[in-house]
Order: C-alpha cells, then sequence, then structure tokens
C-alpha cells in the first residue's frame, strides 16, 4: 500500500485526497495555510461541495486522511506526491506556475529516496519536464542521487459534482516515461481500474494537452449554441428545439447545448485563455479556441443589453437577481456571468436585490464595489418592489416560483429567465413580459 501526499488543499488537492483516502489510501493533504489545515482537522471545509464534508470526516476518523502543515515530514513519508496548487492567469492568459515550480523545489530538498511526482494542477504542455529538471537540479546542488518519476495526471472534476466526478470517471489519464510509474499509478487507482475504468496511458505532454482540449472543446460547444441562440431570437426560431435535435446525432451529443449567458467557474475560461497562449507561443494559433473566448465575454454583455433593451432605461430601476454563482452546486464565483451583468448594469444607475442559496458569502466579497445592492435572505424578498427578476443561475429551487407570488410583488411583471428554465408561452399566458436566450 503506497503513502500518498496531496500538496494543496485547494478544490482539486482536497477533493483528490479525500476520495483517495475513501479508496482506502493512507493520505496526507499538506498546505502551508495553517488556519485553512487546523479547520480541516476540525471538519470545516473550506469549499461547498456536495458530499465533501462527510467524506472529510469519515476518513479522518478512520486515519486515513490527514491535514498538516509539515511539508518535510510529508514529503519525506510519501511514495506518491500529488501536486495540486493553484495556476492562476496572468495578463496575457498564460498559467503562473509560480506555486507548481516552488513545491517541486520543496519535494526535491526533502526527498529521501524514490518517489513518484504527480501534476495534478492544470499545467500548461512542457510543465511536466520543467518540473522533473528542477528537481533534478536542486538534488544535483543538494549533493542528492535520488531516483524519481514525474507524471501527468490532470483532473476532470465538475464543481457539484466532484465526489462523483472522481470515483465514476469517464476516463483516468496518466502521462508517464517508465513503466514502473505506470504500474505504481495503476494501484494508486486501483479501485478505478477493478471496476474497468477506462486508462489512458500516454507521455507527459499529450496528458497535459487532453486536459486543456477536453475542456476547450466543451468551452466551444457552449459558446457554438449561445452563438446559434442568439441567431434563433433574430429569425424566430427555438434554441431548444434546434439543441435537442441536433445533440440526438451521436456524433454531436447532449451534453453542454443548453443557451445561458455564458460560462463562467475556474476551469473554462482560465483553461481556454491558457491554450491560446500556448498556440500563440507555438506558432499554432487557435482560432476557434481565441473565437470560443470572444463569443463568451460578448453573450455576458449580450444579456446586459437584452435587459437595457427591455427596460428601456435602467437608471433608477431596481433588478432582482436570483443566482449568482457561475452554476448550481456550488460557491465559486469566479468569472459568473452575474459579476458581469451586476457590474455593467451598477454602471448604468440600476440598483439590486439579490439572492443565491449557498453564494451569498462569496458574493458579498466580489460584489464589493457595487454600491446599492442588497443581499437578500431568499429569492421572495430579492423579488419585492423589483421592477424585474433576472434568473442567472439554474438553481433547482428557482425552478418551481410562485408565479402569483412574483407578480403580487414585481413592481412590473419583467422575468428574464436567462437559462430558459421556464415555457415562454406559459410565462406570457401568466402575464408575464418573458425573456429567454434564443427562445
Amino acid at each position: 500500500m503506497y503513502k500518498i501526499a496531496v500538496v494543496g488543499t485547494g478544490y482539486v488537492g482536497l477533493v483528490t485526497g479525500t476520495c483517495l483516502a475513501d479508496f482506502g489510501m493512507e493520505t496526507i493533504c499538506v498546505d502551508i495555510n495553517e488556519e485553512k489545515i487546523n479547520n480541516l482537522k476540525n471538519g470545516i471545509i473550506p469549499i461547498y461541495e456536495p458530499g465533501l464534508t462527510e467524506m472529510v470526516v469519515r476518513n479522518v476518523q478512520y486515519r486515513r486522511l490527514q491535514f498538516t502543515t509539515d511539508m518535510e515530514t510529508t514529503i519525506q513519508e510519501a511514495d506518491v506526491i500529488f501536486i495540486a496548487v493553484g495556476t492562476p492567469p496572468q495578463p496575457d492568459g498564460s498559467a503562473d506556475l509560480t506555486f507548481v515550480m516552488k513545491v517541486a523545489e520543496q519535494i526535491a530538498t526533502h526527498m529521501n529516496g524514490f518517489k513518484i511526482i504527480v501534476n495534478k494542477s492544470t499545467v500548461p504542455v512542457g510543465t511536466g519536464r520543467k518540473v522533473k529538471q528542477a528537481i533534478a537540479e536542486k538534488l544535483s546542488e543538494l549533493g542528492k542521487d535520488f531516483e524519481f518519476d514525474v507524471v501527468s495526471n490532470p483532473e476532470f472534476l465538475r464543481e457539484g459534482t466532484a465526489i462523483y466526478d472522481f470515483t465514476h470517471p469517464d476516463k483516468v489519464v496518466i502521462g508517464a516515461e517508465t513503466e514502473k510509474a505506470k504500474e505504481i499509478m495503476k494501484n494508486v487507482y486501483r479501485v478505478l481500474y477493478l471496476n474497468e475504468t477506462p486508462f489512458i496511458n500516454t507521455n507527459i505532454e499529450t496528458a497535459e494537452m487532453i486536459k486543456y482540449a477536453n475542456n476547450a472543446f466543451l468551452a466551444l460547444k457552449i459558446s457554438f449554441i449561445n452563438e446559434v441562440a442568439n441567431l434563433c431570437e433574430s429569425v424566430g426560431a427555438s434554441v431548444q428545439h434546434v439543441a435537442t435535435a441536433i445533440g440526438k446525432d451521436g456524433r454531436i451529443g447532449s451534453k453542454f447545448l443548453h443557451s445561458g449567458p455564458g460560462y463562467g467557474g475556474s476551469c473554462f475560461p482560465k483553461d481556454t485563455q491558457a491554450l491560446a497562449h500556448i498556440g500563440r507561443e507555438h506558432g499554432s494559433p487557435l482560432h476557434l479556441v481565441e473565437a470560443t473566448i470572444r463569443v463568451n465575454d460578448s453573450q455576458k454583455l449580450r444579456m446586459v443589453s437584452k435587459i437595457e433593451n427591455a427596460l428601456g432605461q435602467v437608471a433608477g430601476k431596481q433588478i432582482a437577481v436570483l443566482g449568482l454563482t457561475f452554476k448550481p452546486k456550488t460557491d465559486d464565483m469566479r468569472d459568473a456571468p452575474s459579476l458581469t451583468i451586476i457590474n455593467e448594469l451598477a454602471s448604468k444607475g440600476a440598483s439590486f436585490r439579490v439572492y443565491d442559496p449557498v453564494g451569498m458569502e462569496e458574493a458579498r466579497h466580489a460584489l464589493k464595489e457595487v454600491e446599492d445592492i442588497r443581499f437578500c435572505s431568499d429569492e421572495y424578498e430579492a423579488i419585492q418592489g423589483s421592477d424585474a427578476v433576472v434568473i442567472v443561475t439554474e438553481w433547482h429551487q428557482f425552478r418551481n416560483l410562485d408565479l402569483d407570488r412574483l407578480k403580487r410583488e414585481l413592481k412590473s411583471p419583467n422575468f428574464f429567465d436567462l437559462r430558459n428554465i421556464y415555457d415562454k408561452q406559459r410565462m406570457l399566458q401568466y402575464g408575464f413580459n418573458y425573456f429567454g436566450v434564443g427562445v
């Protein structure tokens, strides 16, 4: 049985470490943030992810999962070390590898024998080689002569369903140079291997490329259906029927063909920007990826224009916004469409009453520059006296709103359904001024 270390207790690191512990592996999660580690030891989870708290508490209780700030001891005791630190975007769109390279140096500094170093963070193609070189140079500088292998093992976790995605993946990608590394990684994921999960064994560069290509293609599908939705509005077609029909084609598939206000979150914006930068850097520009980014940015602004055009002007208008996070089942506000929509409308003089089931704390921080905004206790408090209601994130509780109550408490029956979760004809019959996306 291998001992596992996971460096970084952010979204990817915490889910990875906890799930590996649940697979029966002895796992230590290490982070430099002492407050976060102390909270984790007490069962206080820094992110909202359904099922994660219970899994952390259970595995800590069974002593399969530990949390520490002691990097030296953790590295020395571990056989397999996952690097799961952040790779935030830089101004030019490229991924910042500062944290990854710092961890690589620390691993070399404290190495006491053979280790498998696994890049779990999303990193540009070529990072595995850089990590390998950095470790080798540090070992040489310290006069150490230990063997090690570097592996690329990208994650494909969706916020809100991360536990299921880790335990029931479509695939496990292993980018490794030696048979020894491949065999050890197969044993780390033995539970998945026995369940006949497809394993893709390849080289490091290919594994790194798979992650970016995977996310870029999904983002492209979203931007494509949003452009089709915009055209549907102009010609009187229904994007929902279009998406259903083309999704029945087995070569296309129905997933990620839901029109809306654009994608956000921690992955798609960052990964498309990074892949586009890699293409430019290597003289092979990815025109479709570049277009995907532009379309997504313009889609968010198009929602602002939709609201502004329908209301005549927004200055002095109070707008209720339901759903602030970039998607349901998460508290993640990174690049959420709601941020663009609220900030743009605020700059035009609108005021806001907003509500999100789990994202209110993150939203307060993200929207701290908006002056006239009230954070409400529920969706019905948000609509009181508002000139319009805007559904930005399709939380389940917004799918069956009390329409009679909405009509009573809204100042004007303007209903902007940016996720198309209501039937247009029914809403019109109810007396709402209904505005969807592509319907």
